[in-house]
């Protein structure tokens, strides 16, 4: 019975080898130490805790990387706002009572550019409005597109063609009025700006890391960066909305108020050039956020490398070491078969004796 006690041993030796064999050809394919998290106990939990932590990252650096293409847009969009101010005002620079020729000429260009203003503060990232402040499913603008006749343009209009002699003053009152009122039926934005919860709303803002928000939101009625100083509404799209408006409404014929008409195109110039300067601010402050958020991203980034490292120890094998193991399984695992063949020669011959 010897023999055959002998031989299970060889037996049960032989399997154990072969599922070496089976274990280290596989973590040779994939890698890995194990299917299972039993496999890699105990560090079984501080694999999940690192995974974790890792995917939370890659969610932050997913979220950053979305809202820095919304601010790229934005930032283009800026630009091209802050190029009409500048025409603006260079236009406004050119009109005086001594250039009567030069008026109806400013005005059809400040039509036009009114009505681009306004499609451009309805501009979007995907389906998202980015002047619309937590609202983003809907225009800022609603009609952007008859922006001509909405009310706030309309008195803007019959004040600036209801300019008489000595009344410079009171024109731009009315201009500043009109362009200030968030009155339906006046203002040319949304309610939800207007008189609802985007009149007092806080900056949209987006989930950087744990515990940590940052504001990048924009409104198409007031600043998000600073507030604008001066004779103007506060708002850098107000008064670049009232400065077009104003030049648009000049008639050739109003050249024949002299001073009175050139007291109110200094008005005009100082609104334009606060409205770049705004827009600038604007510009400047979001530029702050990218910044930012390039910043933590890259964080994150560097940190997750650090987990993969640590999970990697964790999880993964030595690709150099366990070919070694299997080729050194697999020579025990022959020599093993090669005792088993003779123990079974010999244990036969004997019980044939």
């Amino acid at each position: 019975m010897t023999g055959f006690s002998a031989l299970g041993r060889l037996d049960a030796g032989a399997a154990m080898l072969r599922l070496r064999m089976e274990t280290l050809t596989r973590q040779i394919s994939d890698g890995r130490k194990g299917v299972y998290l039993g496999d890699i106990a105990p560090e079984a939990r501080r694999a999940i805790s690192l995974r974790a932590d890792m995917n939370r990252r890659e969610t932050y650096q997913s979220t950053i990387s979305q809202t820095l293409s919304q601010a790229d847009v934005a930032q283009n969009t800026l630009q091209q706002l802050s190029t009409i101010a500048t025409r603006a005002y260079a236009l406004a620079q050119g009109v005086n009572a001594a250039n009567k020729a030069g008026i109806a000429a400013a005005a059809e260009e400040a039509k036009g550019a009114l009505a681009q203003v306004a499609q451009l503060l309805n501009s979007q990232y995907g389906d998202q409005y980015i002047f619309g402040g937590q609202d983003t499913t809907n225009p800022p603008i609603p009609d952007a597109t008859n922006i001509a006749s909405s009310g706030m343009v309309t008195q803007i209009t019959a004040a600036v063609q209801g300019l008489t002699a000595g009344g410079a003053a009171a024109v731009s009152a009315a201009t500043l009025a009109a362009a200030s009122d968030d009155t339906a039926g006046v203002t040319p934005f949304s309610g939800y700006l207007s008189t609802g919860p985007g009149a007092t709303e806080a900056r949209r803002s987006v989930p950087a890391s744990d515990g940590q928000n940052v504001p990048y939101g924009l409104f198409a009625n007031r600043n998000a960066a600073g507030v604008s100083t001066g004779d103007t509404t506060g708002s850098w799209a107000r008064d670049l909305m009232r400065g077009l408006a104003t030049l648009a409404a000049m008639t050739p014929d109003q050249a024949a108020l002299g001073t009175d008409f050139d007291a109110l195109m200094v008005n005009v110039r100082q609104g334009l050039k606060d409205t770049t300067s705004g827009i600038a601010q604007e510009q400047g402050a979001l530029g702050v956020t990218q910044k930012r958020l390039e910043g933590i991203a890259t964080d994150h980034a560097e940190v997750t490398i650090a987990l993969k490292t640590q999970l990697s120890e964790i999880e993964e094998v030595d690709p150099a070491e366990t070919l070694t193991r299997l080729t050194a399984t697999k020579t025990q695992l022959e020599a093993s078969y090669q005792a088993i063949s003779l123990m079974s020669s010999l244990t036969l011959t004997q019980f044939l004796r």
